[in-house]
């Protein structure tokens, strides 16, 4: 999933970044939705996310953005500044998901070749889970 930030700003810090990390955490912990990679590219971040059938991409989506811009902006006020007092987030994403033609290796070269025209950083590697269901 690709999630651009509002007015495509530069908004993501290296402290913001922890944030994103440790908020991603906790959402794991809560919800059944697990983040296997995290990097940004200047303005919008990458989220490689597993997850199981039952919850849709919408939830998935609502359940991460909202989540994080309620916490990025409680702990960095700095940040809502940078975006005018708005939404962290556009209102649009990218979505794709694993599949027959787009296994977890090609979306991770996807992700990592982001980084050859702009500065593509990966700040989180998680374990990939396994369900038993």
């Amino acid at each position: 999933m690709v999630f651009p930030v509002k007015y495509r700003r530069k908004a993501i810090s290296d402290e913001v970044e922890q944030t994103i990390i440790e908020v991603g955490k906790g959402i794991s912990e809560r919800y059944e939705i697990y983040f296997v990679e995290i990097g940004a590219d200047e303005n919008h971040i990458h989220f490689l996310i597993q997850s199981v059938p039952k919850i849709s991409v919408e939830v998935i989506v609502r359940t991460v953005k909202s989540i994080m811009a309620k916490e990025i902006f409680k702990i960095h006020p700095e940040v809502k500044r940078i975006l005018w007092g708005g939404n962290f987030w556009t209102s649009g994403y990218y979505a794709n998901t694993v599949g027959q033609y787009g296994n977890e290796e090609v979306i991770k070269k996807y992700l990592r070749e982001q980084g050859k025209e702009k500065e593509y950083k990966q700040f989180y590697h998680g374990q990939l889970r396994l369900f038993d269901d």
